[in-house]
């Protein structure tokens, strides 16, 4: 790797540069960097503490993370194991099955796991391999081309602007993938029958739940599948295709009644943190605000106006659910609008 200064900033060289540091690119970056090929990651984000719309490590990742001689750190992560799926019903009808039975142990369930941390762990991994470079705060905004053919990407980083050259380019920057955009490749997308709406509750002390767990709750024409965090409960609500302007012209008051009702089990503390009210619209629609709920945040399809201690909400796109809560992480949450 090098790097020279040019009008338009630092040029530099690598082997192979992978736009985006989720669960992709971070393991592309770890298997390029222990067989001794030179990586540069580049993240646009500060650090991996954000709300992402799934945790689950399937059982191939988990024996995969095993070979790499990794599994010891992961097995130490907080989680929980999915073995199997209650059928719809009320809590006294639902049957378990374990669907994942005849699968060879050890590897016979999927591992629940806070995305975050899973990709601290391929971070540390791959930091300790001389050939690794992660950049954080550092985004790939376009391509560089040459004859025709890809020979790295322009980016944006807390110093600047600058190009990475490379023999080998990985877009692995996501659904809205801006180099895929460069390239001009056609995105395939696959229509899904729901739309889906993700927010947040608080988690009060004493409430139980493995952290990074998974409750279902299933009504009729409607789902919500929660997810437990360290101090809040992250939450999708699942409704049928093209029903969602219908159900946003009924209101918070009266979503509020159906996530209680799809939750009744939840201990009384989260359900009492249920009352929000309007607060902001965007171009998808009404955004909820909870008064009382200190750690929800705004989600939505389009940047939100910001609006404190809020929970968000938004329709699907075609083969797309929404951005998560922006700026979230474990702990805290900061609206940046």
């Amino acid at each position: 790797m090098g790097a020279v200064e040019s009008g338009d900033g630092a040029v530099e060289s690598t082997t192979v540069v992978i736009a985006g540091g989720g669960p992709a690119g971070m393991m592309a970056g770890l298997l390029l960097a222990r067989a001794g090929i030179a990586v540069t990651v580049l993240e646009k984000h500060a650090d991996f503490l954000r709300d992402f719309r799934g945790d689950t490590v399937h059982a191939s990742t988990v024996a995969l993370l095993d070979e790499l001689g990794l599994g010891a750190e992961f097995r130490e992560l907080p989680q929980s194991r999915l073995t199997g799926v209650l059928l719809p019903g009320t809590d006294s009808q639902r049957v378990p099955v374990d669907i994942f039975a005849a699968l060879p142990a050890p590897y016979n369930y999927v591992a629940m796991v806070p995305q975050w941390d899973l990709l601290n762990l391929l971070a540390g991994a791959a930091g300790r391999e001389p050939a690794f470079r992660l950049r954080m705060r550092t985004e790939a905004t376009g391509l560089v081309l040459a004859h025709g053919r890809v020979t790295g990407v322009r980016y944006r980083g807390p110093d600047g602007a600058g190009e990475i050259h490379a023999d080998l380019t990985l877009a692995c920057d996501g659904r809205a993938s801006a180099l895929r955009s460069a390239s001009g490749l056609p995105a395939r997308e696959y229509r899904v029958p729901f739309d889906m709406w993700w927010f947040r509750l608080p988690r009060h002390p004493g409430e139980g739940g493995d952290v990074a767990g998974i409750a279902p709750a299933f009504g009729r024409g409607e789902a919500l599948f929660s997810l437990t965090r360290e101090d809040y409960y992250q939450l999708a609500y699942l409704i049928p295709k093209g029903s969602d302007a219908r159900r946003r012209a009924e209101g918070v008051e009266a979503f509020r009644a159906r996530v209680a009702a799809l939750r009744r089990t939840w201990p009384t503390a989260s359900r009492r943190s249920l009352p929000w009210t309007m607060c902001s619209s965007s171009t998808s629609g009404w955004t909820g605000c909870g008064a009382g709920t200190p750690t929800g945040c705004c989600a939505s399809a389009t940047p939100p106006t910001p609006c404190p201690r809020s929970a968000g909400s938004g329709s699907t796109s075609p083969s797309k659910t929404l951005s998560p809560p922006r700026a979230c992480s474990r702990r805290r949450c900061a609206n940046t609008g």
